[in-house]
């Protein structure tokens, strides 16, 4: 069992940057990595993934402003959100998977002011 907890969420004007991390409680080395996000009202988006080769893939609405990256010697995943929008206020999720685990974290909310 992998617990996951992330954590940067907080409230930031329109064009400013955060930076989310999720730490996990142990190696993630070998799964594929997600962040999520979920705004009040609509269903749960898929943002960013880093497969395990580290090959990643971006929601078109976020190529460009956001980056997701991994430490696996810290077994910890981050999401670099630069020129944040309104329109990205939601709760983030990170999300590892392999071929037999499926774990999340609890999410941490961003908001973004205009």
């Amino acid at each position: 069992q992998v617990q996951l907890v992330e954590s940067g969420g907080g409230l930031v004007q329109a064009g400013g940057s955060l930076r989310l991390s999720c730490a996990a409680s142990g190696s993630i080395f070998r799964f594929n990595a997600y962040w999520y996000r979920q705004a009040p009202g609509k269903q749960r988006e898929l943002v960013a993934t880093m497969f395990s080769s580290a090959s990643t893939n971006y929601a078109d609405s976020v190529k460009g402003r956001f980056t997701i990256s991994r430490d696996n010697a810290k077994n910890t995943m981050y999401l670099q959100m630069n020129s944040l929008q309104p329109e990205d206020t939601a709760v983030y999720y990170c999300n590892v998977q392999n071929v037999l685990h499926n774990y999340w974290g609890q999410g941490t909310q961003v908001t973004v002011s205009s």
